[in-house]
């Protein structure tokens, strides 16, 4: 039976298992990093971890970051934590005040509700582009992202899974073949990024994130264009609850 045959029987409950076998290719192991992997910067390593303490409140709104502290506190030289506080700055978590260095920000509810919304219509319109527009190759690519997800839902690892996350955006934005939407997207996950990233220590949400994008990714394939977008803004509108319910745990 082809996909398309399966796709008009059934509609609501057809997955990437109902396309043409090999299509997907074959993904070596991701639940662990590959040693060709390129490596992570330490201005990286060090946003991430300071941007986790922010996001759980170890870091309390206001709190002073001097360079100098994080720096012998973390054994690196000021460099990278200045690097790291920059990129901070930039995602809104940390604010840069004359005369008195960086401080910890914490976006207020109203804010932060209208992030996660322009993020929402962002990504939907991203989707639904991708729909029409992905060439075949983009669309291989974006199932191969997809399998290494399924792969990392059921090895647990939250941090890994946030890095294929990423590309996963990423491809869907590149796939929308508008270059200045794909850029305001990508700014506007910079300043939601530590809060999508925490989302996924909640119990069960890789897996619950993993069935998310295989409904984006379906509609992709099928060139549904409405159903891409409205599966994406789904997608992240559950984001900013499983956020929410982050933040009242911690």
């Amino acid at each position: 039976m082809s996909a398309s045959s399966t796709s008009r029987k059934r509609p609501d409950r057809m997955t990437l298992d109902d396309f043409p076998p090999g299509t997907l290719p074959v993904v070596p192991r991701v639940d662990r990093p590959s040693p060709s992997m390129q490596k992570v910067t330490r201005a990286e390593e060090l946003r991430l971890q300071l941007a986790d303490e922010i996001v759980r409140g170890t870091l309390a709104p206001g709190a002073p970051l001097d360079e100098t502290d994080i720096a012998r506190r973390f054994s690196v030289s000021r460099t990278p934590v200045r690097e790291a506080l920059r990129q901070l700055v930039a995602s809104g978590l940390v604010e840069a005040r004359p005369h008195r260095g960086a401080v910890v920000a914490q976006p207020s509810i109203e804010r932060l509700t209208g992030m996660f919304e322009a993020m929402a219509e962002l990504e939907a319109l991203c989707a639904g582009l991708a729909a029409e527009r992905m060439s075949a190759a983009e669309r291989h690519g974006l199932e191969a992202i997809h399998e290494e997800l399924r792969v990392l839902s059921y090895a647990g690892n939250p941090d890994r899974f946030h890095e294929v996350n990423e590309r996963f955006h990423n491809a869907i934005y590149a796939g929308s073949q508008n270059g200045y939407i794909a850029e305001i997207t990508l700014a506007t996950r910079v300043r939601v990024q530590p809060f999508r990233r925490a989302q996924f220590r909640n119990l069960g949400r890789l897996a619950k994130s993993q069935a998310e994008h295989d409904r984006v990714v379906v509609a992709i394939m099928r060139g549904d264009k409405h159903g891409a977008a409205a599966a994406m803004r789904a997608h992240i509108e559950l984001v900013r609850g499983e956020y929410e319910i982050y933040a009242v745990s911690v």
